[in-house]
């Protein structure tokens, strides 16, 4: 595919500095990583070289693609090597966790939440937060591998059926249980036609 016919040009994807105890977490990361590789597009995750976030990387990499690490400097040494680090395509080293995630909403063009714990919520409710102000239109998908992500689910739906969900059509992320489906949906919802009013100068306003 070329740059005319395919707008998407890199994915975000939040999930886990840990493995988790289920060997279907990992092994969903580094499919997806190389899927990612495999449609020519660019990796932008957290920076993280160990568990589920070393293993989306790892996917990519291994396959040949391209990878935009951006982590905290005092991260550094918690969720990562300094020597798997070197081996990313970018590094970006930020301050602090807000302008990490700032950084990594600018370079990304949509969104996908693998299996993780506290940070990897607080990130993906974030960006459906901005998403429901009407701040971006970018693609979310939640990545529900085993069912990890059905009480998430449940919980917002029922936020929604008790009224504090407004604006709900602009929330609707996709769910996916398999980490190899995951691209194809994001490229083909690409393919439709998309408002991205409210996406210039995103960041300044926030």
């Amino acid at each position: 595919m070329n740059d005319e016919t395919m707008p998407i040009r890199s994915i975000c994807v939040y999930c886990g500095s840990q493995p988790g105890r289920d060997s279907s977490y990992i092994n969903a990361g580094r499919a997806l990583g190389r899927s990612i590789a495999s449609n020519h597009l660019r990796l932008v995750y957290g920076g993280g070289t160990k568990g589920i976030m070393g293993a989306v990387a790892s996917g990519v990499l291994s396959a040949g693609g391209r990878v935009t690490g951006i982590i905290p400097q005092f991260l550094m040494d918690m969720e990562a090597t300094r020597h798997s680090l070197g081996q990313l395509s970018e590094l970006i080293v930020t301050v602090d966790m807000h302008e990490r995630k700032h950084k990594m909403f600018e370079r990304a063009d949509a969104f996908v939440a693998l299996p993780g714990g506290i940070g990897t919520l607080e990130e993906i409710v974030e960006i459906m937060t901005w998403a429901q102000l009407g701040r971006h239109r970018k693609p979310i998908v939640f990545a529900n591998v085993g069912g990890f992500w059905d009480p998430m689910l449940k919980l917002i739906r029922h936020m929604a059926d008790a009224g504090f969900v407004h604006a709900a059509h602009l929330v609707q992320p996709l769910v996916i249980d398999e980490a190899d489906q995951i691209v194809p949906a994001l490229i083909e919802h690409w393919a439709g036609a998309i408002d991205r009013e409210g996406e210039a100068g995103i960041i300044a306003r926030l």
